[in-house]
């Protein structure tokens, strides 16, 4: 990789630009920017940027690549926002989608497709819910592999621990791909979570998985299991209440500081 650091007038002095152009791989030719504070701090992205300087420099037109205040591109993104305002004032609503990256697989057939049979006393009935949904791509819970949460500094959140009685179903199926399985089919469908229940899926999965139902043996939640995660639940609020209560007191012990030192200056 070849690095190059320069200078960054757009910043405070003592600011430092770094460029890095890789020279080999897929990406050969790309470049990374990274920018240093004046005590040797690495910054990678602008919002670590924005938290790190505050109040103390205005980055709405800083343009995180070229290192320079791009005011034309404020204007813009004003512009955009406006637009954006006034579709909501008019009645529009605002972009919620939550969908998953899920392949759909399309289908060969011109739709609808009629059956014909010999017998004429036969009857055809149709899933009309079939004939609108497209069958999923087997397997496509694999595709969330290795996508991790991060809070605000960019670090990675610890991943769930799954009880026991959890077990995957594939190729491959490790406890990130069970998860993202069960976490996706309890974010797109209201029905009963029971995993595979028929025994051959365990023996070819290819052919006698349900799609519907996440890639997980057959499981049954326990009495025992909801009472340990309403305790989880309590916990958890009790924290959060004790959290809220301290802040609460510490802010009023500091404006209460702040009044008595204006009444004493």
């Amino acid at each position: 990789m070849e690095r190059k650091k320069t200078d960054c007038p757009a910043l405070p002095p003592g600011w430092k630009k770094e460029e890095v152009i890789r020279k080999s791989g897929l990406s050969a030719g790309k470049s990374d920017v990274y920018y240093y504070s004046p005590t040797g701090k690495k910054f990678r992205s602008k919002p670590q940027l924005a938290r790190y300087l505050g109040n103390a420099v205005d980055l709405a037109c800083f343009d995180f690549r070229t290192g320079k205040m791009m005011p034309g591109k404020l204007q813009k993104n004003k512009q955009r926002f406006r637009h954006d305002a006034q579709n909501l004032a008019k009645g529009g609503k605002p972009d919620l989608n939550t969908a998953l990256p899920i392949r759909q697989t399309a289908s060969i057939f011109k739709q609808p497709v009629t059956k014909v049979t010999s017998h004429p006393g036969n009857k055809v009935k149709t899933d009309l819910q079939r004939a609108v949904e497209q069958p999923r791509q087997l397997f496509w819970e694999k595709r969330l592999t290795g996508l991790r949460s991060s809070d605000i500094t960019e670090q990675v959140l610890r991943s769930m621990d799954l009880p026991k009685g959890l077990q995957g179903i594939g190729p491959d199926a490790d406890d990130d791909v069970l998860l993202s399985a069960i976490a996706s089919a309890l974010h797109m469908s209201s029905a009963p979570i029971t995993g595979q229940t028929s025994a051959a899926a365990e023996k070819n999965p290819a052919i006698w998985l349900n799609t519907t139902q996440p890639l997980c043996k057959p499981f049954t939640v326990t009495d025992e299991q909801i009472r340990d995660q309403e305790l989880k639940v309590f916990q958890a609020r009790r924290s959060l209440e004790e959290a809220l209560t301290a802040d609460g007191l510490a802010r009023a012990a500091e404006n209460s500081r702040e009044l008595l030192q204006g009444k004493t200056a």
